[in-house]
């Protein structure tokens, strides 16, 4: 083998050893009334939004700010959130989202996080699987991280659970484009 494969194995050995088991991260908000439908509790696309804005911070807080990613004309896509409700909330409450880093991919390329939601009482409201990757926002295609955001990632809070992801794992639920004209 070339000295090249054999650099990128240990590169992948170093940000695999270096991954670290901590808490998970934990973002807190309160119902608002925009926020509930018209029965009342927390909307479908609030528990949406309060996903997307955890991401965002968490991902502030570990160096990876909007700024630093345009820099490198890269942009997170989702490919999925598979949610699961346990329990309602109202208007008023105080919820915390929690983000764990479930996956990633050797290049950066793919991502996998766990999101749980919990009342002031610590009950589990609900949880949520979520998939996504980074493309380029020139080509607009999917693409690895540049090197100084995969050191960022690589450094990243881990779940338990932990995977290295491949292209087959963003494949795992079987959905693929449906035409609506043949």
């Amino acid at each position: 083998m070339n000295l090249i494969y054999y650099a990128r194995i240990l590169f992948f050995l170093t940000l695999l050893f270096s991954f670290k088991f901590e808490k998970m991260y934990k973002k807190q908000f309160e119902i608002r009334w925009s926020d509930v439908d018209a029965n009342g509790h927390l909307a479908n696309s609030a528990y949406t939004n309060f996903m997307s804005h955890a991401r965002m911070s968490f991902f502030n807080e570990q160096g990876f700010s909007m700024p630093e990613i345009r820099k490198h004309s890269v942009g997170p896509v989702v490919f999925y959130e598979h949610m699961y409700y346990f329990e309602e909330s109202f208007i008023g409450a105080p919820i915390t989202v929690t983000i764990e880093v479930s996956g990633l991919s050797e290049d950066g390329m793919f991502f996998m996080f766990t999101h749980n939601f919990y009342n002031q009482k610590g009950d589990n409201l609900a949880y949520c699987e979520m998939q996504g990757g980074w493309i380029d926002l020139k080509a607009r295609k999917l693409a690895a991280l540049p090197k100084p955001l995969l050191n960022l990632a690589g450094q990243f809070p881990k779940s338990e659970d932990f995977k290295i992801l491949t292209k087959e794992d963003t494949r795992k639920h079987g959905r693929r484009p449906k035409p609506l004209y043949k």
